[in-house]
């Protein structure tokens, strides 16, 4: 890889989730090889310099970091096929084959992690790691957001019951799956409370705290005794999530908790909307995107989505990377 296609990250040498401590460290070990007064080279001097001013100041490197995140900087391409990657090794390269679909002899769920690309060829190739390994390792990363000034404890609520599911129900039959909380929507201001990945396929969650009792979802409108209740608006950052990740089969999930803590409270009904005036509606097409459901509901269909992907045990570091550092 040309030192014109790297990310600060890379010309710096450090993963993404480097503390400003780390990043003066390496800024002062390029900076001494790279100095022209040194008889370094004063275009790589210039990057090198470029990258600790933008990454050592807090608001230059969030604002990179988004756009580092969103995929919106071309740093170099990915293997053919499977669209732009982040930091991704050369094209041609001996590594670049590792960002693949891995051919394992099983590819099951339940399988082992297989992390894409490998650290043993990374660290064979010489490159810095986009995370470090005992991070990729990890499986929940992240906490649902504080309180905030004016309290919200039913959202606290709601959000915890999610992570306790998932973390009790999915996580443990699928080892390569991993669930970050608290992201920011790459779409708005807004949100994302979580986002499961496994393999090539991305969950974003949301969730809502009902009381028990039979409602009815139509792909866009869930109702309950003839009074519409309007669940998180997940449809536009499904559609943003896929455009930076075309390489995933991106969907988003809906969990309705009950009030009294039963997994299979309330009771949703799914039923196919009737088309009408208002079929060719912008909320129209939020249809088949989002999955309304209760707990059980959600810990069965995230199972099946999941481990129904291609190389369902991978981890997809370059995807988890961008997950963790770019859209916090």
């Amino acid at each position: 890889m040309t030192q014109g296609n790297s990310s600060h990250y890379q010309v710096l040498r450090i993963p993404v989730t480097a503390t400003d401590k780390e990043i003066k460290v390496a800024y002062r070990k390029a900076a001494r090889g790279s100095h022209p007064d040194h008889g370094g080279d004063p275009a790589t001097f210039r990057q090198v310099t470029l990258a600790y001013e933008t990454l050592i100041n807090a608001k230059r490197r969030a604002d990179y970091d988004r756009s580092y995140g969103s995929g919106s900087r071309d740093f170099s391409a990915g293997p053919a096929g499977e669209g732009a990657h982040f930091d991704a090794p050369a094209a041609g390269s001996r590594a670049s084959a590792t960002i693949r679909h891995p051919n394992t002899p099983r590819n099951t769920s339940a399988d082992a992690p297989v992390y894409v690309p490998s650290f043993e060829e990374v660290a064979q190739a010489g490159w810095v790691p986009l995370i470090p390994a005992e991070l990729a390792h990890q499986q929940v990363h992240g906490m649902p957001r504080k309180r905030g000034i004016f309290g919200a404890e039913a959202r606290i609520q709601r959000e915890m019951r999610t992570v306790q599911l998932i973390s009790r129900q999915i996580l443990p039959a699928i080892p390569a799956a991993r669930l970050v909380n608290g992201l920011q929507s790459p779409a708005d201001n807004n949100h994302i409370d979580h986002v499961l990945l496994s393999g090539y396929r991305m969950a974003i969650i949301g969730s809502m705290l009902l009381p028990p009792g039979a409602y009815a979802w139509n792909g866009s409108t869930l109702t309950h005794g003839g009074r519409s209740i309007a669940p998180p608006q997940l449809a536009q950052v499904v559609r943003r999530m896929q455009d930076i990740f075309p390489e995933l089969n991106v969907t988003g999930w809906t969990v309705v908790h009950s009030t009294d803590g039963n997994l299979h409270e309330p009771v949703i009904d799914h039923h196919r909307r009737s088309p009408g005036r208002d079929s060719t509606s912008r909320d129209s097409t939020s249809h088949g995107l989002v999955q309304v459901v209760n707990a059980a509901g959600l810990a069965r269909g995230l199972k099946q989505f999941l481990g129904s992907g291609p190389a369902p045990n991978t981890v997809n570091i370059p995807v988890l990377a961008r997950l963790l550092r770019g859209m916090h």
